[in-house]
């Protein structure tokens, strides 16, 4: 799976050129993930003030708008993908234009139904 870290907002600041042609990436990018079949799935989130954060706190269950993160990144979205190896995974997500902004791509396998990852 290819999570999809980035500051909230950061499109806004690009020109309609920059903007533009970052978007042209994204479709790029996944029209060929979707042609050589190693695109599974994929979805962009929300803007990160619709988030809620549930935590246990003392015995008690919390649920408070937002995401609090210590970090001006938030989880933007993912992809997961069907690659041969993890490398060509990390070579996907090297390419995402996010990552020019200051954003960044986490590379994480996803955990097959039996378990045996952790």
């Amino acid at each position: 799976m290819l999570l999809i870290w980035n500051r909230p907002g950061f499109t806004e600041e690009l020109t309609e050129q920059d903007r533009t042609a970052l978007f042209g990436e994204v479709d790029e990018i996944m029209k060929e993930l979707t042609e050589t079949g190693e695109l599974v799935d994929g979805q962009a989130l929300a803007n990160p003030s619709q988030t809620m954060t549930v935590r246990q706190i003392d015995g008690s269950t919390e649920i408070v708008d937002g995401p609090f993160m210590e970090s001006k990144e938030q989880f933007a979205g993912y992809l997961t993908v069907e690659c041969d190896s993890p490398q060509r995974a990390a070579e996907i997500a090297a390419r995402w234009p996010d990552v020019r902004y200051g954003g960044a791509m986490e590379v994480r396998p996803v955990m097959e139904q039996a378990g045996t990852e952790m």
